[in-house]
């Protein structure tokens, strides 16, 4: 399994280069922005044509990084779904992947801003979540020490070797840790971008996904 430990808000936590976030000591996986539908809404709405086959990626990653793990509880960190008729009109392939990765576990769907209505899934479907000193919630708010969040879909763009780079990345700093977008289409917003720049606090880190995930101080 790639991944960076590190420590926050006194638990021990583990970046997935995947983007999931890994929990060893509960047993949990999160993750952040599976937007799954995206291509279907895009379509739905008069948008171009894309390849069909995000949902499947998706959820294809986010099974291996369940047997990987063996995580028995899953936190889906808000906008799972592109909107709440993304959520009906997945293929009923995705739809049983997902009932069979539910299966045994404790699956927790947190609302966002794209599905913030309950989703004919099963699981749990609540606004934020706590455990410990940890919580876990769609949007970043002010003064929530613990705070595990996403939406932003943070991105870092970094030049080596004479080249650009960009990668989704996490964000941490104190007392906030933003997720990365898991799902595929996703885009990103860079870690520069003042939405990103002026939460975060001037000592904050970011954790590069990939093949090799990678911590260096956040680029501004």
């Amino acid at each position: 399994m790639n991944k960076i430990a590190f420590s926050f808000s006194g638990q021990d936590l583990a970046a997935l280069g995947s983007g999931a976030l890994w929990w060893p000591e509960q047993g949990l996986l999160c993750v952040s922005d599976l937007h799954l539908g995206k291509s279907e809404r895009i379509a739905r709405r008069g948008g171009p044509t894309l390849p069909p086959y995000d949902s499947r990626e998706t959820l294809t990653r986010l099974a291996s990084d369940l047997a990987s793990t063996g995580a028995t509880t899953v936190i889906c960190l808000g906008d799972s779904f592109d909107d709440l008729d993304a959520s009906g009109a997945l293929a009923a392939e995705d739809r049983q992947q997902i009932t069979a990765m539910q299966a045994g576990r404790r699956w927790i769907w947190i609302e966002g801003n794209h599905d913030p209505g309950p989703v004919e899934m099963g699981g749990t479907h609540l606004s934020e979540w706590a455990c410990h000193d940890l919580i876990f919630r769609h949007i970043a708010q002010q003064n929530s020490p613990g705070e595990v969040s996403g939406h932003y879909h943070p991105k870092v763009n970094l030049n080596a070797r004479g080249r650009s780079i960009t990668r989704p990345a996490f964000l941490l700093d104190q007392s906030r840790l933003i997720l990365p977008a898991y799902g595929a289409y996703t885009g990103g917003l860079r870690s520069s971008a003042e939405a990103l720049s002026g939460i975060m606090a001037p000592d904050a880190r970011a954790i590069l996904t990939g093949a090799q995930p990678q911590l260096i101080p956040m680029p501004r």
